[in-house]
C-alpha cells in the first residue's frame, strides 16, 4: 500500500516509523510518503491561510497551495492511477473498523491534514471533480483537535496493520474489538495468581468449548458495561418471549429462515434445501399448516421453530437461531418449548437434520435424540427421534 500524506507539519508524522509500522516500511509492505503543504506556496512568508469570507474568529486554508500539492502527489503515481483522499475533520463520517478494513483494501491512499478553521471547501471539489479522486471525509469522534495530523496517524495505524503481513500473526486481528460489533474478551497472563487475584477457572480447566462460551459472555457484558450503543436489546439478557407465528412475523421469518440454512448448506455442500430456497409466500402460508413458534427478544425475532403432528408422533422442524446469538442455549429452549406444546397422544417425537450438520447431531444427542435406523427418507440428511417420556 502507498501512502501519502500532506501536512505543515511534517514531523508530526515521525512516529509512522516506528514499531510494526516502521518495519512493515522497511519490509517494503507499505510506501509512506510526507510532504510539507507550505513546499508548494510562493511567497516568501510560505503562506498557507488567510481570513474568512463573511467574517468569523480564525484562518482558512488557502485552496492554491492545496491544489498543487494534491497535483504533484497524482502526479507521482503510475499513469491513469489514482489515490483515494482522506480528508480528517469533525464533520465527516465516524471512521470505524468496518470503514478501516474497507480501506485496507485499497492500493493508494493520501489524507490532508487540515489546520485552523479547515481547508477551503472548493479544495473538496477540486479534488473530486478535477482530478478523478474518491474523497472520504472522516472523524475521529465528537470532538475537535488541533489539526489532521493525530487523526492521520491513528487512521493509518488501524488501517495499515490490516494490511497482510504487517501484523505478524493475522490470527491476532480476528477477535479484536469492533470487529463483529463487539468489544473484546478480558485477556490473561502468568503467574497464575497475581496480588491475590486468580486467573479465572475456565481459563485454566482445557475445555475449549467452555472457554468460548466464557469469553462470548464477557464480549457481551462488557459491551453492555462500556458501549451499550453497539448493542442491541436483544443481545442483552431480557425475558425470551416465545409465542405462536402471526402472518405480521413472516417478513422477519422469511429473512431469518434465509440466514440460518446458509450455514446448513456450507456445512452440507448442498443449496437444494427447502428452507433455502422456498419463497417468501411459501412462508407465509406455512403459518397456516403448522405451528410455527417464534421467540423474540428487545423487539427483535431472534429464533423459532414449528411442529406437525402426524398420528402419535410430533415433527420438529425449521429450529433455527440468529447466527449472532447462537451458541447462547436459545435453540435448546426452543426444543424444549417445541415438545411441551406436545398433545396428550403423543409417543415420541421426531426431526430431521443434514448428514453434515455435525454441531446439530451433537445438540440432538445431548437432548436426546437417536438415529432412526435404516436409509433416510430424504438423502443426505438424518432422522432423529426421542420417546416421550
Amino acid at each position: 500500500m502507498r501512502i501519502d500524506v500532506v501536512s505543515i507539519f511534517p514531523d508530526y508524522l515521525a512516529p509512522l516509523d516506528l514499531s510494526l509500522l516502521g518495519k512493515a516500511r522497511e519490509a517494503g509492505l507499505l510506501d509512506v510518503r510526507v510532504h510539507d503543504l507550505r513546499g508548494f506556496t510562493h511567497d516568501r512568508h510560505r503562506t498557507v491561510d488567510d481570513t474568512p469570507y463573511g467574517g468569523g474568529p480564525g484562518m482558512v486554508m488557502k485552496p492554491e497551495p492545496w491544489a498543487e500539492a494534491l497535483g504533484h502527489v497524482v502526479a507521482q503515481g503510475n499513469p491513469g492511477g489514482r489515490p483515494h483522499l482522506v480528508i480528517p475533520g469533525p464533520g465527516g463520517t465516524l471512521f470505524t473498523q468496518a470503514i478501516a478494513r474497507r480501506l485496507a483494501r485499497e492500493p493508494w491512499l493520501a489524507f490532508a491534514c487540515g489546520r485552523y478553521e479547515g481547508i477551503d471547501e472548493r479544495v473538496y471539489e477540486h479534488a473530486a471533480h478535477d482530478l478523478g479522486l474518491e474523497v472520504s471525509v472522516l472523524s475521529l469522534g465528537d470532538y475537535v483537535l488541533n489539526g489532521g495530523e493525530v487523526a492521520v496517524l491513528a487512521m493509518v495505524e488501524a488501517i495499515a496493520r490490516l494490511v497482510p503481513g504487517v501484523v505478524g500473526n493475522a490470527e491476532s486481528l480476528v477477535e479484536e474489538s469492533h470487529e463483529d460489533g463487539l468489544l473484546e474478551y478480558p485477556v490473561y497472563t502468568r503467574p497464575q495468581t497475581w496480588r491475590g487475584r486468580q486467573v479465572p477457572a475456565v481459563l485454566l480447566s482445557g475445555d475449549h468449548a467452555a472457554i468460548d462460551r466464557w469469553r462470548h459472555e464477557q464480549r457481551l457484558a462488557r459491551t453492555a458495561a462500556r458501549r451499550p450503543d453497539l448493542l442491541h436489546a436483544s443481545h442483552a439478557d431480557a425475558d425470551l418471549e416465545v409465542r405462536l407465528a402471526v402472518p405480521a412475523d413472516a417478513p422477519e421469518l422469511f429473512t431469518l429462515t434465509r440466514a440460518c440454512w446458509v450455514q446448513e448448506a456450507q456445512a452440507n455442500d448442498t443449496l437444494d434445501i427447502p428452507a433455502l430456497v422456498e419463497d417468501y409466500d411459501t412462508v407465509r402460508a406455512s403459518l397456516a399448516s403448522t405451528r410455527t413458534w417464534v421467540a423474540r427478544r428487545g423487539g427483535r425475532l431472534v429464533g423459532s421453530v414449528r411442529t406437525e403432528q402426524r398420528g402419535d408422533e410430533l415433527y420438529v422442524g425449521r429450529l433455527m437461531v440468529a447466527p449472532d446469538l447462537q451458541g447462547q442455549g436459545l435453540g435448546r429452549r426452543l426444543l424444549e418449548h417445541a415438545e411441551s406444546t406436545a398433545p396428550d397422544g403423543i409417543r415420541a417425537y421426531r426431526l430431521l437434520t443434514g448428514a453434515g450438520s455435525v454441531a446439530n447431531l451433537r445438540r440432538y444427542r445431548r437432548a436426546g435424540y437417536r438415529p432412526v435406523p435404516g436409509e433416510p427418507s430424504i438423502p443426505g440428511t438424518v432422522e432423529l427421534v426421542k420417546r416421550r417420556r
